[in-house]
């Protein structure tokens, strides 16, 4: 195995906080694609912003971000024939065909897209159609894509996920989502993403046997390294040392264990009362859960999910295990794979105590989905009975069909 910028024994003896001296990765050959794939929960959107700011900086320096957005979203669901968050409209072909247009127009350049959900390709065929569509030049032969797979701890990336998974309408609490995910076989339910995306041995495997083990890089993500994720990446694509920088992006910051349940109950009293995905998409999603983050940030003493120690010790077993099986595929790897299978100390779930929602939270939260409802025509009242005539399992039901009326009318 090609091993770059490693440092086994030194961070195994660093302290905390502390990160141990690494050397440069090599460079990739000027003209490369390099194709970042997540999957989730791995920087990937911090890396997407920075490249995305720094595209007219990088361009001077012979590198293109082809993509229009920061992220490609539309394009890595479409080509993976995945549907998208609940309520959203499905993605195209289209806006696959897009970016490929956008990659081809780079030349010889050296290029870099980057999307976790390409780590959803469903198998060997929609992988080597995506290397396919992007190695493509006009009139010759293919250019060369390099797969870049970022990789966390499953213990920093399973409270992360459980959360974002929530924000798409997931009403299992944390340790119950746990049990499912970690003890109960085949581990497919509620989420049967999580696994496909997270079993990092057999996601490095997949696009393996599809572009090769020469055209894979694996980074191990050092969370105590808050710059090292975009030193990697300028050294993998020849950029000055500093040019990327990390982009604030209060839309992305994780929610906090009240905020989290506080959404994880309105979804279920949303699937309770039968409303359309659309409404959740515009209001919850689009609405209170985005103001909530922009406007409001977690206190220091806000508390936070927290894994038991049980699961951590099970993520640990499973890091190491995948640790080993990607060391043997040959593929070049950068960074410490035994940060994958370190068992954290974190507080107990006793010690951080129980979940309480700020009632400046809940406002803010109140407030992003009236302001989305009022964004909308103004709609006439659909029946002659007072409102404290009405049950409220009706008025909210009744209240979700017109505000998608509304939303179909926009």
């Amino acid at each position: 195995m090609e091993t770059d910028c490693t440092h086994h024994d030194s961070a195994a003896q660093a302290e905390p906080g502390e990160t141990a001296p690494k050397s440069a990765p090599t460079p990739l050959p000027r003209g490369t694609r390099l194709l970042h794939i997540g999957p989730h929960k791995t920087g990937t959107t911090s890396i997407q912003g920075a490249l995305f700011a720094a595209k007219d900086a990088m361009a001077g320096h012979g590198v293109d971000f082809p993509a229009h957005s920061r992220h490609p979203m539309e394009a890595a669901l479409a080509v993976c024939a995945r549907p998208g968050m609940m309520g959203d409209a499905r993605p195209t072909e289209r806006h696959w065909q897009r970016l490929v247009d956008a990659v081809h127009a780079t030349g010889r350049r050296t290029s870099v897209v980057s999307s976790e959900f390409f780590a959803d390709a469903p198998d060997d065929e929609a992988i080597a159609r995506i290397v396919d569509d992007l190695g493509r030049r006009q009139g010759r032969d293919q250019g060369r894509v390099h797969v870049l797979v970022t990789l966390r701890p499953l213990a920093r990336i399973m409270p992360s996920q459980w959360q974002q998974y929530v924000q798409n309408g997931l009403r299992m609490g944390y340790e119950d989502w746990l049990e499912h995910m970690l003890r109960k076989a085949p581990y497919e339910k509620p989420n049967p993403s999580f696994w496909r995306r997270h079993r990092h041995d057999r996601l490095v495997e997949r696009w393996v046997r599809v572009v090769g083990a020469e055209n894979v890089t694996v980074v191990v993500v050092d969370d105590r390294d808050r710059d090292g994720l975009m030193r990697t990446f300028e050294s993998l694509l020849g950029l000055p040392d500093g040019l990327l920088v990390p982009v604030p992006d209060t839309a992305n910051r994780s929610l906090t264990l009240a905020e989290t349940e506080m959404l994880r109950k309105l979804n279920r009293e949303f699937r309770g009362n039968g409303l359309p995905d659309e409404v959740y998409s515009r209001m919850v999603r689009g609405g209170a859960v985005m103001h909530m983050k922009n406007a409001c940030r977690p206190a220091p003493d806000d508390a936070r999910i927290t894994t038991p120690r049980w699961a951590l010790e099970a993520a640990a077993g499973i890091g190491a295990e995948m640790a080993g099986r990607i060391a043997a595929m040959g593929v070049r790897v950068l960074g410490d794979p035994a940060l994958l299978s370190v068992v954290p100390s974190v507080a107990s779930a006793e010690e951080a105590g129980p979940p309480r929602i700020d009632p400046e939270v809940a406002a803010h939260a109140l407030y992003g989905a009236l302001a989305v409802a009022a964004a909308a025509p103004a709609y006439p009242p659909a029946s002659v009975r007072s409102v404290h005539q009405t049950p409220s399992r009706e008025l909210v039901r009744v209240l979700g069909h017109r505000v998608l009326k509304r939303l179909k009318r926009a």
